[in-house]
């Protein structure tokens, strides 16, 4: 009748045929949520290209120029004077002396060398 080897084989041709199904079952599971990563991605794509459609119609300068002069009064808006803006002429100049130049660097003003007072561990030292 049936050999032991029979049966082993028989086990082994089972076996296989169920680890292809449950393989095949897996990777079709892992395909549909492929799909619908995509479709999600193509429809938040699309999304942005609206949100940029809508933002470019928003902040047309027609648009916001009108916006401007109808709630002008409400938001107390004035146009701007070409004479408040100052040139760099009209700016205060402000003097350094070397005593300030000197403390900014951090040498020891006075000590008549012209060493830093901070060890940097360069070779000249």
């Amino acid at each position: 009748m049936f050999r032991t080897t029979d049966i082993i084989l028989i086990a082994v041709m089972v076996s296989a045929a169920a680890m292809t199904y449950k393989i095949k079952r897996d990777a079709e599971n892992q395909m549909e949520m492929v799909q619908k990563l995509q479709a999600q991605i193509h429809t938040e794509e699309d999304t942005i290209d609206l949100l940029k459609a809508d933002w470019s119609l928003l902040t047309q300068p027609a648009r916001l120029q009108q916006l401007t002069e109808l709630y002008q009064d409400q938001l107390g808006l004035v146009p701007v004077d070409p004479h408040q803006f100052s040139g760099i002429d009209t700016l205060p100049v402000k003097p350094l002396t070397i005593e300030q130049l000197v403390a900014r660097s951090g040498r020891v003003a006075g000590n008549g060398s012209d060493t830093d007072a901070i060890v940097t561990g360069s070779i000249g030292q």
